[in-house]
């Protein structure tokens, strides 16, 4: 019987042939990876997509503040028009122009007998406030056509029939978007729309 002595050619071989993989498994290694041009190219794609849509996300972004100011005077005028019919009795919408803040009050002042839009401290059943964002400009707020953009202290009287005091309130974003509300006397319900 004669041995083979292995010889260095013949380790090399074997070395070789048990680190080399299978054919089909070489071939899933090579697909797994990704090249450095290919990375190039998405990251360049999506910062193409980002700087298209950075525009239209800003445009939402700044009026958004504008959209928070018109809904919050109206949920203002709602929630006054809303304890006046389910309490029986007059209830105001309280705008502070200079502070650009509105509440609605539970109440009228002592007496009862005020009108919409003279000063003083109302006696609040429940009270719920709002502030407008700092971009936001007070352009325009009139009560029974009476301007009181200027005054510390506007009221707008709603009733228990679901009638209210007239309003027009014009706001301004900093983009010089306007929005016009205004409430329908006869059901004390607002109405919103863009002018300009």
């Amino acid at each position: 019987m004669k041995i083979r002595r292995k010889t260095m050619g013949d380790r090399q071989e074997a070395t070789q042939a048990d680190s080399v993989p299978p054919a089909p498994f070489r071939a899933a290694c090579r697909r797994a990876a990704f090249t450095l041009i290919e990375i190039m190219v998405v990251v360049s794609i999506m910062g193409m997509v980002m700087a298209m849509g950075f525009p239209a996300i800003y445009r939402v972004m700044h009026q958004e503040s504008l959209t928070k100011a018109v809904n919050d005077v109206i949920r203002t005028c709602e929630r006054a028009r809303t304890q006046a019919i389910l309490s029986g009795r007059a209830a105001d919408a309280v705008f502070y122009p200079l502070d650009k803040r509105m509440e609605a009050g539970g109440g009228s002042r002592a007496g009862g007998d005020d009108f919409a839009g003279e000063t003083g401290s109302a006696t609040a059943v429940s009270s719920t406030a709002a502030q407008l964002p700092n971009n936001i400009t007070l352009e325009m707020l009139d009560v029974n056509f009476v301007e009181y953009k200027e005054a510390e202290e506007a009221r707008v009287r709603f009733y228990p029939n679901g009638t209210c005091d007239e309003m027009t309130v014009v706001l301004r974003s900093d983009r010089n978007q306007y929005r016009k509300i205004t409430l329908e006397i006869t059901t004390g319900l607002p109405s919103v729309e863009a002018i300009r």
